[in-house]
């Protein structure tokens, strides 16, 4: 809000018609006025920024020193102006007085002797008081503008149009990660070079003693300069108001930006509240789908055809499970309240990068997440070829890798031989595949259910009890003593056993010396009583340890 009036409009009252400007002519229209004293010698520290001063000049009638001295102190604290009341105590103003603060720019008067300084208080205070109370009514009337800009549903791209049209300057809102939520006047190159660089001190802009000032910074977007505030709801940050203007910050409305960024605020607010809404629906939707709680196909359809999916199409399930979770908060929790509040965010931009690569690919997504599992139906060719889904998946984790750096996913891929309305057998389809995936290949594996046959079969295998007690008794004797050596010895076993039995190769990759190897392979066989240069106790060594990786490990 402005708490000042201009020189000119103090020179247009009354009380101020027979006023003589003796300097400062050209810089009068660019002082304000936020304050009228009188002051006499000495001025010391009693003059303050912004203020207009009334002198009689009372004790420097006879030295033209002490008069340009007190000039200058007045200068120097910052006053808009110095009046001189003449005919009493000063007569007249010298020529080197004047000639002083012409240099300066600034503005000298010369009023009446008769005109009463209590008289020039009271109607300068009330015209300051006036255009107050009239920039409190704009003010008032601005922020019931935005308001009504978002309760009448507009969105924070209105909001940006309401601060240009007013402001005449680009104007710019994005959210925590940057992204652009509202933009008005923002040229494609700007778009495109959408950097944030912000300075290391805080911008000292204007002489606006609004309090939001110490709240904005400034920023450099390939050259251009602009000016950020946060927008903030509670105690969380929301984004940011971003507005293109003079390197001074002159042409700044304080108080409009204020009501911008509380707008600002409510729209976020607005815009997450209707997005979560639509988010659980959506939400709901998708795990009944994966869970086969949907009733009819006519009702299916339908609920589809309301949260704007076509089912009337093959879909495969795909099933991501983010593998390193913690490590991930702990490099990117700055900004964030809590490890909660930090995987809300995370697993909506993740969600937001799931559907921009759907668009990429031109195929329909529905997505859901819960906890640390992607849930994924992907529209699908009428053919059994999956590498579409291998192409939306490198796009999915290039995009997603560049968001948070180092974050790995294990997928698991299902599909049925048609894909139509098997959105349940699909789901479980992946689900054993993702599971299979993790105990085979490891964190940030891909597998295709139909990859995973004989890893069933082992499973499967794993149920039956006579095979889970001959499986442990001949696994029992090396999980013992791997635990208490530290020794691996079913790891050099599968090394081993893949390379044929050939022992330099196991050997090298291994990192192990031959004669270490050959111990640890004596070892196997002393343990387990079988040995290794029998065809069926290497099979069912390697059997017992597929098995035991498969269906066992955890149990």
């Amino acid at each position: 809000m402005n708490m000042t009036v201009s020189l000119p409009e103090i020179m247009t009252l009354p009380i101020m018609q027979e006023t003589e400007v003796l300097s400062g002519k050209k810089v009068l229209h660019k002082k304000e006025v936020e304050w009228v004293s009188v002051i006499e010698m000495p001025v010391e520290n009693f003059v303050r920024e912004n203020e207009f001063v009334l002198s009689t000049g009372i004790g420097l009638g006879e030295s033209h020193e002490d008069l340009l001295h007190f000039v200058k102190d007045v200068y120097e604290s910052g006053a808009s102006a110095l009046a001189f009341a003449t005919g009493r105590h000063l007569f007249d103003i010298p020529e080197e007085v004047r000639f002083y603060a012409e240099q300066k720019q600034f503005v000298l008067f010369e009023i009446n002797w008769e005109v009463r300084f209590s008289d020039v208080i009271h109607c300068c205070m009330d015209k300051i008081n006036d255009s107050k109370e009239e920039d409190l009514k704009q003010s008032e009337e601005t922020q019931q503008q935005l308001l009504e800009v978002v309760l009448q549903g507009g969105n924070l791209s209105d909001v940006a149009r309401f601060v240009n049209r007013h402001l005449n300057t680009p104007v710019m809102i994005v959210d925590q990660k940057g992204k652009v939520k509202g933009k008005s006047g923002i040229d494609k190159d700007m778009l495109e070079n959408w950097t944030i660089q912000p300075t290391e001190k805080e911008s000292d802009i204007g002489m606006d003693q609004h309090p939001l000032r110490s709240r904005i910074e400034e920023i450099s977007i390939k050259g251009t300069t602009g000016w950020r505030m946060k927008i903030q709801s509670g105690n969380m940050e929301q984004g940011e108001l971003i507005v293109f203007c003079s390197e001074t910050g002159e042409d700044m409305d304080f108080s409009l930006l204020e009501h911008a960024v509380t707008a600002s605020a409510l729209a976020f607010v607005k815009e997450n509240a209707v997005k979560e809404t639509e988010i659980r629906l959506k939400d709901d939707f998708i795990l009944s789908l994966a869970n086969g709680e949907y009733g009819s196909k006519d009702r299916l359809v339908s609920r589809g055809k309301l949260l704007g999916y076509n089912l009337a199409l093959p879909y495969v399930c795909i099933i991501g499970k983010v593998d390193n979770l913690e490590e991930l908060y702990q490099k990117n929790s700055k900004g964030f309240s809590s490890y909660e509040h930090w995987f809300e965010s995370m697993i909506y931009y993740v969600s937001e990068e799931i559907l921009y690569a759907g668009e990429t690919v031109e195929r329909k997504v529905m997505t859901t997440a819960q906890e640390n599992q992607l849930t994924i139906f992907l529209e699908m060719e009428y053919s059994v070829n999956l590498e579409p889904v291998q192409q939306f998946l490198d796009l999915v984790e290039r995009r997603i890798s560049m968001l948070f750096p180092g974050i790995m996913v294990t997928w698991g891929i299902g599909k049925s031989d048609d894909g139509f309305y098997a959105f349940n057998e699909n789901y479980e389809k992946a689900l054993t595949a993702l599971d299979i995936g993790s105990k085979q290949k490891g964190p940030g594996s891909r597998i295709d259910y139909d990859e995973t046959k004989i890893n069933r079969l082992l499973q499967s295998l794993s149920k039956d009890k006579e095979v889970k007690d001959i499986t442990m008794d001949t696994l029992a004797p090396l999980l013992s003593y791997d635990e208490n050596r530290q020794m691996d010895l079913i790891g050099t076993f599968t090394a081993y056993h893949q390379n044929s039995g050939n022992v330099s190769q196991t050997a090298r990759q291994l990192n192990l010396h031959r004669q270490s190897l050959l111990y640890r392979l004596r070892k196997i066989e002393s343990l387990t009583q079988l040995s290794l240069m029998n065809p069926d106790d290497v099979f069912l060594l390697d059997l017992t340890i597929k098995i035991y990786s498969l269906g066992l490990r955890d149990t």
